[in-house]
């Protein structure tokens, strides 16, 4: 179900900044001799280096983010749950997604591995433990420090000046290559949320050979889907490769910026059949403009199986994985276990789809520590779970007497529906609210600097005995005071009502403040009591000094006549 966390990040002010760096690594590998470029397509990278890098429409894939579902591992969307599938990566990016599950050793300190695999240079000057490495590092080892495509630069351009500044130096080839593989994994077949890579990813790189054989596409999968939750939740920033995420929305539900190519139409894999540019037009576009075209996109266009036509013979990856495409799996990535459950799905593979039961997947064996403080085998712990992989996962069950998939919305309408609806007039209120919010914060700015003039008039007026300027603008302050005290109550009012619990904080500290004014105020006034009582005892003391002259001057002059009279 939608969770109240999800709701309350709906109204995120963040936007969402994907961690892909794509144009490096194409323009890297394209630099690279062609027998190195050779050996790393050998390893199962092939095809997802050819394509042509394009632009990431990060409003489309917030809005997409945000319908992902922890509970059930699927994507909530007006028609129906969505999950992108193995079907979906071997015909999207060509990443092998049979083969060997993507598990191995977890270190408390990677150092040795650094050194043997990437080079002392990896190491020099930092302290033990190593258990990561900054992804800058290896692409300034081969002398392409800071190197970024300019915003006027074609790719080309890029890619010409990339090949200009590599710098191999005297490396062997393997190493060339791994320093290379390890960039890809950490940017962007396993980018994460972070500059810095796990260093177990390294491991993978020992045996060259052994790495044509693991199932790439189900690691990248399994990696994304253990980042969408964070991602959708708590960050600004998204991990995974997110470029796949984007084209596989484009394939099913096409309101995205994205085109088919001319003169791509028959490219392997289907990535790079799509170019992405973006458009000067629509460059202030909003995640809210594309979630309002998601809650109006029509149910009928949406495309359950894009992929009809397309022959095996032309996707090795797909002709390979065929058998795992009707299948329940467990997605594996080096201590990561994702659970990819097609029951919510059939529909994309061409069935109609009855109402079942929504499961709560767990995370079975996964790890939600980044690192350890000894050396582990995942793969020893969870035999089960590779075996589970290795036998190709459970059958998905047909129910054949259907005759469409009218009771699974039904029930999906009564689950979620009801809910969305809630969600879009919970937004409406939250945007008035904020607006509401703004205005009680500029008031007690204005109510500030009036204080302030009161102050400035109340010292003017004790230091020259003057009648004090601050009456009139002390009652401005006490109105001030009471209608953002009243606004208050009306937001924690409407906060209990509704469960809006984003304003709290800001509520609470909106009150903390008002407090904190009112506290001031009760200053001011027992000082300007006692300011003006001191100033009226200041007055009445000269008025008595007047009195007390005159009364002197006048026994002065008396005792003067009399003095006078006697000398006359």
């Amino acid at each position: 179900m939608l969770t109240l966390s999800f709701l309350c990040f709906l109204q995120s002010k963040g936007r969402m900044r994907s961690r892909v760096t794509w144009d490096l690594c194409w323009a890297w590998y394209r630099a690279l001799p062609e027998v190195q470029q050779t050996r790393i397509a050998r390893m199962g990278f092939g095809h997802i280096l050819s394509v042509r890098t394009f632009h990431v429409d990060v409003p489309y894939l917030e809005a997409l983010r945000e319908r992902w579902e922890e509970d059930c591992k699927a994507f909530i969307m007006p028609w129906g749950h969505m999950i992108p599938t193995l079907e979906d990566v071997a015909y999207l990016t060509g990443l092998p997604v049979q083969g060997e599950p993507v598990v191995g050793q977890e270190r408390s300190d990677y150092y040795d591995d650094i050194v043997e695999l990437l080079g002392p240079e990896f190491v020099a000057g930092r302290r033990r433990p190593i258990r990561s490495i900054l992804l800058g590092s290896l692409s300034e080892a081969v002398g392409l420090r800071g190197r970024r495509r300019g915003p006027l630069e074609s790719l080309d351009e890029f890619c010409t000046g990339v090949r200009g500044a590599l710098d191999l130096g005297d490396r062997s080839e393997e190493r060339s290559i791994q320093i290379f593989v390890a960039y890809l994994f950490g940017w962007l077949l396993f980018a994460t949320q972070s500059s810095q890579m796990n260093c177990k990813f390294v491991l993978l790189l020992r045996d060259m050979a052994q790495a044509g054989r693991y199932a790439w596409g189900a690691a990248m999968l399994g990696h994304l889907f253990s980042l969408l939750p964070s991602s959708s939740r708590r960050s600004q920033s998204t991990g995974g490769f997110t470029p796949f995420l984007q084209i596989w929305g484009y394939m099913r539900f096409p309101m995205g910026r994205g085109t088919v190519a001319e003169g791509r139409q028959t490219m392997v894999p289907l990535m790079g059949r799509w170019e992405v540019a973006p458009d000067p037009r629509v460059t202030d576009r909003r995640a809210g403009d594309v979630r309002v075209t998601l809650d109006h996109y029509p149910h009928e266009q949406v495309v359950w199986t894009p992929y009809q036509g397309e022959a095996d013979a032309s996707h090795p990856a797909v002709a390979a994985g065929r058998p795992l495409f009707d299948r329940h799996l467990l997605l594996l990535c080096l201590g990561t276990c994702e659970v990819l459950y097609l029951e919510l799905v059939v529909r994309t593979l061409g069935w109609h789809q009855p109402a079942i039961e929504v499961p709560s997947l767990g995370r079975e064996g996964h790890s939600r520590r980044r690192f350890f403080t000894e050396d582990r085998d995942w793969g020893a712990g969870h035999g089960s779970t590779i075996a589970y992989w290795r036998e190709g996962g459970e059958q998905v069950v047909r129910v054949t007497d259907l005759l469409d998939s009218s009771a699974y919305m039904e029930d999906f309408q009564a689950r979620y529906m009801l809910e969305s609806q809630a969600v879009r007039l919970l937004e409406g209120r939250l945007a008035e609210q904020e607006v509401e919010l703004a205005r009680l914060r500029t008031e007690v700015r204005t109510l500030r600097a009036e204080q302030q003039s009161v102050r400035t008039s109340h010292d003017a007026g004790v230091s020259s005995f003057a009648q004090p300027a601050g009456g009139d603008l002390a009652v401005c302050l006490q109105e001030a005071l009471d209608r953002a005290n009243e606004r208050i109550q009306e937001l924690e009012a409407e906060r209990q009502a509704g469960g809006v619990v984003t304003l709290q904080a800001q509520v609470e500290a909106l009150r903390l403040d008002l407090s904190r004014m009112e506290g001031r105020m009760t200053m001011f006034r027992d000082s300007a009591r006692d300011a003006e009582a001191e100033k009226i005892r200041a007055i009445e003391a000269r008025v008595q000094a007047i009195v007390d002259l005159e009364f002197l001057k006048n026994r002065v002059l008396k005792k003067r006549r009399e003095q006078q009279r006697q000398t006359q």
